[in-house]
C-alpha cells in the first residue's frame, strides 16, 4: 500500500496533477486527452480518488509557478503581512532592484507606526536595510537619516556596546552589482537623482548659513566686530534675503565706524521689512555719525511710535535733537548778513 507520490510513472490512473508524473510513460495520457466538461479531473491512488484541477494542471506543465514561499518565512516579531514586506523587500535587494527594495522597507516601516510596534531590533534592521538601498543608489541623505534613527534606537536599548549587535546587510552578487551598474538610467532616476542633490546642496547651504551666523553672534558678543562682520558678510551671500543679518552687520559697521555702509544695510532692512525696529535705530544712529542730524531724529520718532518703550530710541532722541540745535545755531551764525 502506497501512495500517489509512491506510484511509478506507468501506473494507477496516470494523474493529471503533478508535472513530473504527466511527462513519463502512459502518463501523458491524461495530457493528451483533458475532460471535455467543467468538472474537475479525479485521480486515482491506490483506490482512492482525489480531486486534482484540469486548469491548474495545465498552468503547471506549461509555466512553472515562481517560488514565493520566502515571502511568508518568519521576520522577527513581525505581524505576517509586514513580515511578507520586510521579506519582498529583501529579495529585491539581493537582485539589485533598490528603489523597489525602499518601497517595501517604507511600507514595512510605516505600518508598525500604524500597529503601534515598537520592537527596537525589527525596526532597526528595516532602517538598516533601506540604509543600505539609500546608500546603493546614491541618496546619501535618507541614508544618514536612517543610520541617526538606528543608532538612538540601538543606544537605548543596547548602551555603548549596540555595534556588537549590528545585523549583516544582505550580500547582493557581483554579477547583480555589475548589471546595476550598466544598467541605462532613466528620466525618472535622473531627475529624482537632480532633485537629491539639489537637497542635498540645499541642507549643506543651510548648515553652513547656521554656523556662520552663530560664529558672528559670538564675535559680536566678544566685541570682534571687523571679525563679525566678515561672517555676516559671508551668511549674505548664502541667504540675500536674510533681514536680520543687514542690521546685524550694521551694527558691526556702527562700532567701526563705516557709518554710510551701516546707513546701507538698515536700507536694505527696511526695504525687507519697513517695520523694522532695530534697522530704524541703527540707521538714526548712522545718520547721526554722519552727522545727519534732522535725518536721525525722524528714524527715532519712528522706532517710538512703533514702540514708546524703547528707552535707549529716547535717550538717542535728546541727544540728537541738541545736537541738532547746536548745528542750527552754529549755522546761523556762520550764515552772512545781506
Amino acid at each position: 500500500m502506497g501512495n500517489v507520490q509512491e506510484k511509478p510513472p506507468g501506473s494507477g490512473g496516470g494523474g493529471g496533477g503533478r508535472s513530473d508524473q504527466a511527462t513519463a510513460g502512459s502518463g501523458t495520457r491524461s495530457r493528451e486527452k483533458p475532460p471535455t466538461h467543467g468538472a474537475p479531473q479525479r485521480e486515482v491512488a491506490n483506490g482512492t480518488q482525489r480531486d486534482n484541477n484540469t486548469t491548474g494542471g495545465q498552468e503547471e506543465r506549461g509555466s512553472p509557478a515562481v517560488d514565493t514561499s520566502y515571502l511568508d518565512a518568519p521576520a522577527g516579531a513581525l505581524p505576517p503581512h509586514l513580515a511578507r514586506l520586510k521579506n519582498e523587500g529583501n529579495h529585491l535587494f539581493k537582485h539589485g532592484q533598490f528603489g523597489d527594495a525602499i518601497e517595501k522597507y517604507t511600507q514595512a516601516i510605516d505600518g508598525c507606526a500604524e500597529a503601534g510596534i515598537d520592537s527596537a531590533e525589527d525596526l532597526c534592521i528595516l532602517y538598516s536595510n533601506r540604509a543600505a538601498c539609500n546608500l546603493k543608489v546614491g541618496n546619501s541623505t535618507d541614508c544618514i537619516q536612517d543610520c541617526t534613527k538606528i543608532t538612538k534606537m540601538l543606544i537605548e536599548q543596547d548602551g555603548p556596546g549596540w555595534r556588537e549587535n549590528l545585523p549583516e546587510i544582505p550580500n547582493v552578487p557581483q554579477s547583480i552589482q555589475q548589471q546595476h551598474r550598466e544598467k541605462p538610467v532613466s528620466v525618472e532616476v535622473a531627475q529624482a537623482r537632480a532633485a537629491r542633490a539639489a537637497q542635498e546642496e540645499v541642507r549643506r547651504k543651510e548648515a553652513r548659513f547656521t554656523l556662520l551666523k552663530r560664529e558672528g553672534n559670538d564675535l559680536v558678543k566678544k566685541g570682534l566686530f571687523q571679525e563679525a562682520l566678515e561672517k555676516y558678510s559671508e551668511c549674505l551671500t548664502l541667504k540675500p534675503d536674510e533681514c536680520a543679518l543687514y542690521t546685524n552687520r550694521a551694527i558691526c559697521l556702527l562700532k567701526l565706524n563705516y557709518f554710510e555702509e551701516a546707513k546701507q544695510d538698515c536700507d536694505s532692512a527696511l526695504q525687507m521689512e519697513p517695520g523694522n525696529k532695530k534697522a530704524f535705530y541703527r540707521r538714526a544712529l548712522a545718520y547721526k555719525g554722519l552727522q545727519d542730524y534732522l535725518s536721525a531724529s525722524s528714524d527715532l520718532q519712528e522706532v517710538l511710535q512703533l514702540d514708546p518703550n524703547v528707552r535707549e530710541a529716547e535717550q538717542e532722541l535728546e541727544v540728537v535733537t541738541g545736537l541738532l540745535r547746536q548745528s542750527l545755531m552754529d549755522s546761523n551764525v556762520h550764515t552772512p548778513r545781506v
